[in-house]
């Protein structure tokens, strides 16, 4: 399959979850999180690049940014790391399922979905009275306890595959023979 260049963004905008409380937590930070995938270290102006992102330079200039994260061999595993602060392994994405070579199916880590040993970063925030949402590709399950909703996004509108052409709703793998979308849990 061509490597395509996508842009695809996880978003995480968090806002204290009432009123009353976002009037007695004013300092606490809204919290966005913008995953892109195939991108490099220096393909942003923020980092280095010479090429123009002054929207997201801006961003980057009013808040704090990553500069020791380490990534994975691929999206789903470095997605999976993000999401839980734990080594992908841990999580049960020590690979996709897509790429799986025939000795990891089965096997402790490679479950090919967020197992439950670990909570993810989402979850945490709601927990902590935050409103949480997400909007792009997941690719980290899509049963009914793995997909975004069930993960502590009280929000989400999520591609399941690992990619797709959102135009015109056709999967990029031939794994898959058609196109999941998850809004909330439906």
């Amino acid at each position: 399959m061509k490597n395509l260049l996508l842009l695809l963004l996880i978003c995480m905008t968090l806002a204290p979850a009432g009123a009353a409380e976002a009037q007695t937590d004013a300092a606490r930070p809204n919290i966005l999180i913008v995953l892109a995938d195939d991108m490099g270290f220096g393909d942003l102006g923020a980092y280095g690049s010479e090429i123009e992102t002054p929207n997201l330079d801006r961003l980057a200039s009013q808040g704090i940014r990553f500069t020791n994260f380490h990534v994975g061999a691929a999206c789903a595993p470095t997605r999976t790391m993000l999401m839980t602060g734990v080594d992908n392994h841990m999580a049960g994405m020590g690979n996709m399922l897509e790429i799986q070579a025939d000795n990891q199916f089965g096997k402790p880590g490679y479950e090919g979905h967020l197992n439950d040993k670990v909570v993810s970063v989402a979850t945490r925030l709601k927990d902590a009275g935050y409103h949480t949402y997400m909007a792009g590709k997941w690719h980290l399950g899509k049963s009914a306890t793995t997909i975004p909703h069930a993960k502590g996004f009280e929000r989400s509108f999520a591609l399941m595959e690992s990619g797709a052409d959102n135009f015109v709703e056709m999967p990029y793998s031939a794994l898959y023979e058609k196109v999941h979308y998850f809004e909330d849990d439906k």
